[in-house]
């Protein structure tokens, strides 16, 4: 009998651009076969049949996250019932993670590490801060002797900002990043970032919100929830091509992994940044594929099934092609004929082949920006 069966509600908003405005749904999840139901609030109706949707798990479900739901990007913005509230208000906090200038050549670890610690990366963006930037952010510091070094520091090169979301997060990354000191982490915290990529006091790596207040506070400054633009990227626009870390190796925890096979590909890593793609930006952007190859729509579907993340790629001196590198975009074919490739080592099938790239040359920049 289905009402005795154990159900989750939420109410969750999706923006229609079409009508400019969003709209409200009650969203049910039924654990015991994964399956999905959903209402239009306003016009009293079953927006969605109970269905079994696969990719949405009950981790995923709880207040202040983005979901999606048969490509629709919905944010879960209230629980639905007491019941669910009582069961699935759990802990789950956002912190900042910072990624410094001294440990950018190894942000694929450091993903990695954030992500096996069972964290979720919600945002993510490569970016260079204006001295101005520098201090609004360092504005505790002011006083102490070594803040113009500070400054210069956090200045001098692209860091990476990551919004990162998980149970009680603002104290275990804080945990996690270990003592400031890289060398206090070498001796105290043998298993901390710091202590494995910092270098010393200043340059340790990496940077971490001390309270869910100051947490906030600085993720307001990198990633602005009034629509602001934040920092600038760190794109450079030149002798690039592009690449996107599709939704489902995102999903399955990839991202780090194939960071860190690029890099020591020996090719550069120029801006990175997370995005969640409405269809019709997907359409545009795969145009060049309409018509020409059988799986275009599958691909569109994927490309918009949740989080993705797109890089400038710098070709290195000298020259090795980025796509050779990425292989066959079939994974099985890559896997015969070129076994060291991106899709041959991270690929499941055609559409869910672990990135895209950029296959004419004359279209890096062109997808980049």
């Amino acid at each position: 009998f289905q009402s005795q069966d154990d159900r989750f509600a939420f109410t969750a908003e999706w923006y229609d651009t079409n009508a400019s405005l969003f709209r409200r749904y009650e969203l049910l999840y039924y654990p015991k076969d994964g399956s999905v139901e959903m209402y239009d609030v306003k016009n009293h109706r079953t927006f969605l049949k109970r269905t079994k949707y696969e990719s949405l798990h009950l981790e995923d479900l709880f207040v202040g996250n983005k979901i999606t739901v048969f490509s629709r990007h919905l944010s879960l913005v209230d629980y639905g019932d007491q019941y669910t509230a009582r069961k699935l208000g759990s802990r789950k906090e956002r912190t900042l993670a910072l990624i410094k200038p001294d440990a950018m050549p190894k942000i694929g670890e450091l993903i990695d590490t954030i992500i096996n610690a069972g964290f979720t990366i919600t945002k993510a963006k490569m970016m260079v801060l204006s001295r101005k930037e520098a201090a609004d952010f360092y504005i505790d510091h002011q006083s102490k002797p070594f803040y113009n070094e500070l400054l210069q520091f956090i200045t001098s090169g692209p860091i990476l900002a990551m919004e990162i979301l998980g149970d009680d997060a603002v104290c275990k990354w804080k945990t996690l990043l270990g003592p400031a000191s890289s060398s206090v982490a070498q001796t105290d915290a043998l298993d901390s970032i710091r202590a494995n990529f910092g270098h010393d006091g200043l340059r340790n790596a990496a940077h971490g919100p001390d309270s869910v207040a100051s947490a906030a506070q600085e993720l307001e400054l990198f990633f602005p929830s009034s629509g602001g633009r934040g920092p600038v990227n760190s794109a450079k626009f030149t002798n690039c091509t592009c690449c996107i870390i599709k939704p489902h190796a995102v999903n399955e925890g990839l991202a780090g992994k194939i960071i860190k096979a690029i890099i020591s590909e020996g090719f550069q890593i120029s801006a990175l940044q997370m995005f969640n793609m409405e269809r019709a930006n997907v359409e545009e952007f795969y145009e060049i594929y309409k018509g020409v190859v059988a799986e275009y729509v599958e691909m569109v579907t994927e490309l918009c099934s949740g989080p993705c993340i797109a890089m400038e790629i710098i070709q290195p001196e000298p020259p090795k092609v980025f796509r050779d590198f990425c292989g066959p975009s079939d994974p099985e074919i890559a896997r015969h004929l070129r076994p060291g490739t991106l899709r041959a080592v991270f690929g499941k099938n055609k559409i869910q082949n672990a990135v895209h790239c950029t296959d004419l040359p004359e279209d890096g920049l062109l997808e980049v920006r």
